[in-house]
């Protein structure tokens, strides 16, 4: 096969910062930020996230005019589909990079808008927030992780619904792979994952021709549960009430199911 020559964007500055070392506390906000990550992760697989996108809106079932939320929302994936099923579609990104590239794709019903998920966002303003493809845990402290789901409560109205898209960490630990090739346009991934008590970890060494020397990232990502989203949840009145563990919307089983795909409901505030 020829490959063609594609130079990623990835700056000496971001290869100073993982090459060799272990991540940095917000070594997101570089990874998220690269081609590769995109390369990597989002790709090819457009068809299964057109099909979990409509499974999901035919089980929730939004109303018409419903306001809609994409936390995490990356490059705009995922809300491009869920405007494209003709609801209004807010999404919000770390990444400034990330939404100059969103931003290309805005209409009346789609808008993004660089936004920190841990400081508070629109509030009592969104029937449904969504968070895809683990875009949560990544973050150095417990409070942090509290503040995110603060921010996407505080964005719902009252009987409003987040969906939120984790992996299922007892069916990862027992499904992992430590070692990996991938090849994606001639651009050479070798995945390396282990784990720990609290967290996961994947090394990524990407071989492209276009750079110097190989370049390294390093994920870390949460090892949180079903009790621990929980928790989360209702200190910020958000209720759990259904659970998935796949993208075809399967039951939920704790060792054998790949995700965990929570549908959580904002409730009225508790009195004291």
């Amino acid at each position: 096969m020829r490959c063609k020559a594609v130079v990623y964007k990835f700056s000496p500055v971001h290869l100073k910062k993982f090459n060799g070392m272990a991540p940095p506390a917000e070594w997101f906000r570089d990874w998220f930020n690269s081609d590769y990550y995109h390369q990597l992760y989002f790709i090819r697989n457009e068809a299964e996230a057109t099909e979990f996108i409509n499974l999901l809106l035919k089980h929730l079932q939004p109303a018409t005019g419903s306001l809609l939320i994409d936390v995490a929302c990356g490059r705009g994936r995922h809300a491009k589909l869920l405007a494209a099923a003709d609801y209004d579609v807010t999404g919000i990104d770390l990444s400034a990079e990330n939404i100059e590239f969103a931003k290309k794709f805005e209409t009346e019903k789609l808008h993004f808008f660089q936004h920190d998920m841990r400081l508070p966002f629109w509030i009592n303003y969104f029937d449904y927030a969504f968070n895809f493809f683990t875009s949560f845990g990544y973050f150095r402290t417990e409070r942090e992780h509290y503040n995110a789901v603060r921010t996407i409560s505080g964005s719902l109205k009252v009987g409003g619904v987040l969906v939120m898209d984790y992996l299922n960490v007892h069916y990862a630990e027992d499904h992992l792979v430590h070692k990996t090739e991938k090849q994606v346009d001639c651009v050479n991934y070798y995945l390396t994952k282990w784990f720990d008590e609290t967290h996961f970890y994947k090394k990524i060494i990407v071989e492209d021709d276009t750079q110097e020397a190989p370049i390294e990232f390093t994920e870390k990502v949460a090892k949180f549960t079903l009790g621990d989203f929980n928790d989360m949840f209702a200190f910020h009145h958000l209720q759990v009430q259904e659970v998935f563990g796949d993208y075809a919307l399967g039951a939920y089983d704790v060792k054998k199911s790949p995700r965990l795909i929570m549908v959580a409901k904002k409730m009225d505030r508790v009195k004291g």
